[in-house]
């Protein structure tokens, strides 16, 4: 078991600005539905750019096992 760092969205506060996408710098967020960001969390690095540019604060950083 491993733990990585994942970026995750409040998606019932997110206003879907893009300030987020902008700052990924693996490219891995887009805007669904015109109305919340989603995240690949698969490549997610976990690296905190994002969330530290949310003007909203609905971005965490948070850890997560995964099975190797």
């Amino acid at each position: 078991m491993k733990i990585r760092k994942k970026a995750i969205i409040d998606t019932n506060h997110c206003v879907a600005c893009g300030t987020c996408i902008k700052e990924c710098p693996l490219n891995l967020i887009s805007i669904e539905q015109g109305v919340f960001a989603k995240i690949n969390l698969e490549k997610c690095v976990g690296c905190g750019k994002c969330a530290k540019a949310c003007p909203a604060s609905v971005i965490e950083i948070k850890s997560m096992e995964e099975c190797i």
